[in-house]
C-alpha cells in the first residue's frame, strides 16, 4: 500500500489500498476500466486535496501525461493542446517563451492542467475559462471518450460542468487559444498593477507580469518550496463566498466587496476569517495558518489530515459565528469532513 503523503502539498494522506500511475490516454482509460467496482480517485499534481489520515480504500489513478500540441494562426494566435498530466506553471512558462500572451496572471498556480478546468481555477483578474476553446474527457458513465467546448463546460466562478459532476469525468487534455504578443491584457487587479507600477487597466510585458505575480504569490506563501514549510499548503482553503446584496450590506464597510454582475457580491474569505480572530501562525497539533496568509492552512511538519481539517474547522466555524456566512471549502476533501 503507498502513503499519499508523497504525492499532496500538505503532505498528508494515509496509504491507498492500490495505487496506478499512468502517463497517456490509453493508460488513464484503460486503468479506469480495469479499476470499475471499486472506489477511484483520480489524482494528479496532489496540490488541492485534504486526504483522510485512514488513506482511500480504493485505487488511486495518478495521472501524469503531459504531451504538448500546438498550432499557429497568423490571424487567430496559437491553439496549444495539453496533456492532462502537464504541471501548470510550466504550461505557463511555455507559452510564454513561444510568444504567446493570456497565461501570465496565472502564472505559479500549483497544480497539473487537467485540475484547471475542473475548478476553472483564477487568479489576478483572469480564469482559466477565458482561454478554454475545448475539453477531452473519459465519461465513466458512459464509457466513452466526450469532448465539451467552452460553454458546454459549465463555467463559474471556482466550478464547472466537472465538479458538478464529481468523479463522473476524467480530464484527459484541454485545449487553449492563446494570442501573440508581448503585452499583457489590461492589468485589472489593483495590487498586481501596484506591483507592476502602472496604472489599473494599463497592460504591461507578458514576462514582467509573470515575474510580478510569482513574487506575490511568494510573499502570501502561495509558492510551494521544499525549505518552507509555511508553503506547504494547499493554497487557499477556501472560496471567496458570494451573498446577496442586503447580506453585503449588513457587513463592516471595511470588508473587501466586488459586485457581481448579477447583483450579488463577492466578499474577501481573507478579511473574515482574520476578523473573525483567526491570526496568521494559529495552530492546532502540527497544523497552522500561514505567516503570510490566512487563506493558507499549512502542515509544519508533523501535521496530521486531522489536524489540519480541525483547523479549517475552527475557522468556518469562526465566520459562522461572527458573520452568519458558511465559508465552502475550495479543497478537495477525501475521506475528511470539517
Amino acid at each position: 500500500m503507498s502513503d499519499l503523503s508523497k504525492y499532496t502539498s500538505l503532505r498528508v494522506g494515509g496509504p491507498a489500498k492500490k495505487i496506478i500511475h499512468v502517463s497517456s490516454e490509453k493508460e488513464i482509460i484503460d486503468a479506469i476500466e480495469q479499476s470499475e467496482g471499486s472506489p477511484i480517485l483520480i489524482l494528479g499534481g496532489g496540490t488541492n486535496v485534504l486526504i483522510a489520515d485512514s488513506g482511500f480504500d480504493g485505487t488511486v489513478i495518478h495521472i501524469s501525461n503531459d504531451s504538448i500540441h500546438y498550432e499557429m494562426d497568423a490571424c487567430s494566435g496559437a491553439t496549444i493542446t495539453i496533456g492532462a498530466g502537464q504541471d501548470w506553471d510550466q504550461l505557463v512558462q511555455i507559452s510564454i517563451e513561444r510568444g504567446l500572451a493570456g497565461l501570465e496572471t496565472l502564472s505559479g498556480i500549483p497544480g497539473t492542467v487537467g485540475a484547471a478546468p475542473i475548478q476553472n481555477i483564477g487568479a489576478y483578474g483572469h480564469e482559466v475559462s477565458e482561454f478554454i476553446t475545448r475539453v477531452r474527457t473519459y465519461d465513466r458513465e458512459e464509457k466513452q471518450v466526450k469532448t465539451f467546448t467552452n460553454s458546454q463546460c459549465e463555467f463559474s466562478y471556482r466550478s464547472s460542468h466537472f465538479k458538478q459532476h464529481p468523479g463522473r469525468y476524467v480530464i484527459l487534455d484541454v485545449a487553449f487559444q492563446l494570442r501573440q504578443g508581448q503585452l499583457s491584457d489590461p492589468i485589472t487587479y489593483v495590487e498586481l498593477s501596484k506591483k507592476l507600477g502602472i496604472q489599473p487597466g494599463e497592460k504591461a510585458d507578458v514576462i514582467a507580469t509573470r515575474n510580478a505575480v510569482l513574487e506575490l504569490r511568494a510573499s502570501k506563501g502561495m509558492l510551494i518550496s521544499n525549505e518552507d514549510p509555511d508553503s506547504w499548503s494547499a493554497g487557499s482553503f477556501f472560496t471567496n463566498p458570494i451573498i446577496s446584496q442586503q447580506a453585503a450590506d449588513g457587513l463592516p464597510n471595511a470588508a473587501p466587496k466586488w459586485p457581481l454582475n448579477d447583483g450579488r457580491v463577492k466578499i474577501s474569505a481573507a478579511w473574515l476569517i482574520e476578523n473573525s480572530g483567526i491570526h496568521k501562525g494559529d495552530s492546532i497539533g502540527g497544523a497552522k495558518v500561514s505567516t503570510k496568509h490566512v487563506l493558507a492552512l499549512t502542515n509544519s511538519g508533523t501535521a496530521t489530515a486531522s489536524d489540519i481539517a480541525a483547523l479549517a474547522k475552527k475557522a468556518r466555524d469562526r465566520v459562522k459565528e461572527k458573520y452568519g456566512i458558511t465559508l465552502v471549502a475550495e479543497v478537495n476533501l477525501i475521506g475528511v469532513e470539517i
